[in-house]
């Protein structure tokens, strides 16, 4: 089946990604923000145990999840970038907290199949793809919801030895 197949991996070391967007509301294409948002909290998010993030925010904006994951409450969060400069780490990027809400719908009512305009339009198409794709945990490609994989090497905690 196919799906949206984001490289993260690629995206982080390219300058200046860009692509256009089909869905009405978010034309300048901030529905990509959301894709890359879901990438950083599920594969490049430390999950802190403590979770200063969640703690910097001044409207509840951030809930760490029974999985260790963040989540962002886009309708909450005013965009004062307080979890960006709490984390220890620095996974929290600015430039995709933005403060209004921007989710991708995957196009999947519109493209009937086709390619979105999203990877149609991208800059580097091999950031942004719409093929056959499915988790493969081995070579790092993650199923994030039902519609992504993301190919993204996460950060594993390490066991402390005893």
């Amino acid at each position: 089946m196919k799906k949206l197949f984001l490289d993260y991996e690629k995206y982080s070391k390219t300058k200046d990604f860009k692509t256009d967007c089909d869905f009405f509301y978010h034309p300048d294409n901030k529905g990509v923000s959301s894709l890359l948002e879901l990438a950083a909290f599920s594969l490049v998010c430390r999950q802190c145990e403590e979770a200063p993030c969640v703690k910097a925010c001044p409207k509840d904006a951030l809930e760490k999840q029974k999985d260790g994951t963040v989540k962002r409450y886009n309708m909450r969060c005013v965009s004062c970038k307080s979890c960006v400069i709490a984390c220890p780490f620095g996974t929290i990027y600015p430039e995709i907290i933005d403060f209004f809400a921007h989710k991708c719908d995957y196009c999947l009512e519109k493209s009937k199949g086709e390619v979105p305009l999203c990877v149609k339009t991208a800059t580097d198409k091999e950031v942004l793809q719409y093929i056959d794709a499915s988790e493969d945990r081995g070579n790092y490609n993650y199923a994030v919801g039902e519609n992504l994989i993301v190919h993204a090497v996460p950060w594993k905690k390490e066991k402390k030895k005893k």
